[in-house]
């Protein structure tokens, strides 16, 4: 059976000197270790991830900042990677809609290999940079737009081929990568390393890099719809009610921010086409939906600011 597709004649520069692929000394007899030592020295490798991302947390603000500014005068937020990488943007631009109600190419992931290769590995298209260009082109990349490369290793020729394209386009470009910037260096807006140390089996990025990159898409995705209105307090207020999951967890948000039993509260909900920010419009603004939306237009989505100037 084949995990991969067939080697093919090609230059291979060596890599060995990039931390992703270097040799933790704290796995060497990792095939002798028993079951329980194997996941406590999985957990005990893991803490590096957070302290990672606690290491970035300025670039990763200056990276919510820009996104958020690009997104609010019309610009779109594009995720650029192959392999886990990749795979890992396309999981975050998708789960955007259902989470914060967004139209569906506010945020998008642009994988070496497309679609297939979300199923199965395609790890040679990686390797070439005119395709990465090719698909910022394919998207008409702007000046307004925002384009995130993520590369563990920070080499990925489809990665950097895709970010000097969209610099070219005057888009703002963001990297993040889990090698310091010393070994491998990038022109970007905002440079986000995140450095975890060597993999428990060397070279295998899908581990602490692959969890320490979620977590950075995590806080950069939820900062940013944050800073556009999309939350109140600590709820989703653009929740998508698209299953009942979703329809009870709406309920649940208009019955305890506004004290109304869940009855009441679904005559507001239906009253706002199932929207739970305009429910919570017209409940506090105590307007019609016509007029909560267009207050909540003319203050670009954001609830508190629509209701400040509703008053």
């Amino acid at each position: 059976m084949q995990c991969s597709e067939p080697p093919q004649t090609i230059a291979a520069p060596d890599r060995g000197h990039l931390l992703t692929e270097q040799i933790n000394p704290q796995s060497l007899h990792l095939d002798e270790l028993s079951p329980l030592e194997l996941v406590d020295l999985f957990n005990q490798e893991d803490y590096r991830v957070v302290e990672a991302i606690g290491k970035a947390r300025e670039p990763l603000a200056a990276a919510i900042t820009l996104t958020a500014a690009a997104l609010r005068q019309g610009g779109r937020l594009f995720y650029v990677g192959a392999g886990t990488s990749g795979r890992l943007g396309v999981l975050d631009a998708v789960e955007c809609p259902p989470t914060f109600c967004t139209p569906p190419d506010l945020v998008q992931g642009i994988l070496a290999g497309g679609t297939p290769a979300m199923m199965r590995s395609s790890e040679g298209l990686e390797d070439q940079a005119d395709q990465g260009a090719a698909a910022i082109a394919e998207r008409s990349v702007t000046d307004r737009d925002v384009v995130l490369g993520i590369t563990a290793g920070g080499t990925t020729p489809y990665v950097h081929g895709a970010i000097g394209a969209a610099r070219e386009r005057g888009a703002k470009t963001l990297f993040i990568a889990c090698v310091p910037a010393s070994q491998v260096a990038i022109e970007v807006d905002v440079d986000i390393r995140l450095p975890v140390g060597p993999e428990i089996v060397a070279g295998s990025t899908r581990l602490k890099a692959g969890t320490v990159t979620k977590l950075a898409l995590n806080i950069l995705s939820t900062g940013v719809m944050v800073q556009l209105g999309k939350v109140y307090g600590n709820r989703m207020i653009d929740v998508a009610v698209t299953n009942q999951k979703l329809k009870d967890r709406a309920l649940r948000i208009l019955q305890d921010l506004t004290d109304l039993d869940r009855s009441a509260c679904q005559d507001l909900l239906n009253a706002s086409q199932q929207s739970v920010k305009l429910a919570l419009m017209m409940h506090w603004g105590n307007c019609s939906a016509a007029t909560g939306q267009d207050y909540l237009d003319r203050c670009q989505g954001n609830l508190r600011q629509a209701l400040q100037a509703i008053v």
